[in-house]
């Protein structure tokens, strides 16, 4: 099966370039516009899997695009937006957006949102996400962590961040990656944030066959 393509609309360079960085290291493809009229050409040339639509755009607005691209495909569109009263917008148009994202957002947030509507759209396109270290099973479809047959209690940033480590046991990941894969980056933008959730982490998994180590001056790590 194709890996799915990904139309990234975004006149931010900064945001696409992180989003294009975390989607290229999940296996998609991309394609990439910074204005609506020049994602309405790549739509209709590389005839993307996703449109994923900021809604402030030059030239052609996000509504605009959506609307013309509603037009001719159902295409899963999700649309970027940085205020409610976009949001609201959005909403009473009934341009038939798949899903919405509100800024500031964690980019491994949009990932799981693509993959979500996706699954959706196709139902076999993208399988579901549950990473298995010892007894430790993060399964980010349910987003859900158990010990064997017991459910544990994480917060939300707590069970992103795990995710990371989880995914790829015994790779070493940096403390800025794990910060904004938590989400916390925006609002705290401090790395000890980091430091505080793994500390949480390693309480709440203790018995579960999974080790969180520290690597002095890099980061943190997961082992069976």
């Amino acid at each position: 099966m194709q890996t799915p393509n990904i139309l990234i609309v975004e006149d931010e360079t900064r945001l696409a370039d992180i989003l294009e960085d975390y989607l290229k290291r999940e296996g998609f493809r991309t394609e990439r516009a910074k204005d609506g009229q020049r994602a309405l050409e790549l739509w209709r040339t590389a005839r993307p899997d996703m449109v994923l639509l900021d809604l402030m755009l030059p030239v052609l607005d996000g509504f605009e695009v959506a609307r013309r691209i509603r037009a001719e495909s159902a295409v899963p569109i999700i649309m970027l937006t940085a205020r409610d009263e976009e949001v609201d917008k959005l909403l009473g148009l009934g341009l038939g957006a798949d899903d919405y994202v509100v800024k500031p957002y964690s980019p491994r947030e949009v990932v799981a949102r693509i993959k979500a509507v996706l699954r959706r759209a196709s139902g076999q396109l993208v399988a579901p996400e549950v990473y298995k270290v010892g007894e430790l099973e993060v399964d980010m479809g349910r987003f859900e962590v158990r010990c064997g047959a017991d459910l544990i209690d994480l917060t939300t940033s707590e069970l992103r961040l795990l995710a990371v480590l989880a995914k790829d046991p015994g790779m070493v990941r940096a403390r800025s990656e794990l910060l904004a894969a938590s989400g916390d980056g925006e609002r705290y933008a401090d790395e000890r944030t980091v430091d505080a959730h793994v500390k949480n982490l390693r309480k709440k998994l203790q018995g579960c066959g999974a080790k969180l180590e520290t690597v002095r001056g890099v980061g943190y790590r997961l082992r069976a």
